[in-house]
């Protein structure tokens, strides 16, 4: 009896291990989620902050969060005031502590030499690393199947270089992650 005993706790703590493991695999991977503008090197990103309108995008959701009028409001798009707005172009900053826009003050001055920036940060959509072909809108996009299709490009033109300026030396914010979402405003 102690034998059978023995086992069965063996095996359910061995079944919940591998059931721990497997949701911190999902919870810390989201490739596929990130939008095609983001900057490369990040298997996991909760917010993008945008220094140049001082706004955040949160990935799980796909919406962007600003401030209007002293509040912070979640929407699916940018508003008209920010129609020339280029997401390819414009610096990001990858941030995964919870609710970032509630400490604005610090990423705002910490960041805040990166409102014009004219460097570039290679893009997810510029990427020839396939872990980013899952990414809907990558050029080499083919859903779940990690196999590369062939891009072609024009004899003359060499492959952009690629270079990594995140502000962070190659190396993402790190912190704890919240489901929590600020109040959501309409707009």
């Amino acid at each position: 009896m102690k034998k059978l005993f023995l086992f069965a706790s063996i095996l359910m703590v061995s079944l919940f291990s591998i059931n721990k493991v497997q949701a911190q695999v999902s919870l810390n991977i989201n490739i596929g989620s990130q939008p095609v503008w983001g900057p490369t090197g990040y298997d996991h990103v909760d917010y993008y902050y945008l220094p140049a309108i001082n706004a955040y995008y949160y990935v799980p959701t796909g919406q962007y969060i600003y401030s209007n009028g002293g509040r912070w409001v979640w929407v699916n798009n940018l508003p008209a005031q920010y129609n020339n707005f280029d997401l390819f172009g414009a610096y990001k900053v990858v941030i995964n502590k919870p609710r970032p826009y509630l400490h604005n003050d610090i990423y705002l001055n910490k960041y805040s030499g990166y409102k014009n920036y004219v460097g570039r940060q290679t893009i997810i959509r510029d990427s020839r690393d396939a872990k980013y072909y899952v990414v809907k809108g990558h050029p080499n996009y083919n859903g779940n199947n990690n196999r590369p299709v062939k891009v072609t490009r024009p004899r003359n033109q060499r492959p952009a270089r690629a270079e990594q300026n995140n502000g962070n030396h190659g190396r993402p914010e790190r912190g704890n992650r919240s489901n929590d979402k600020p109040e959501r405003g309409h707009h």
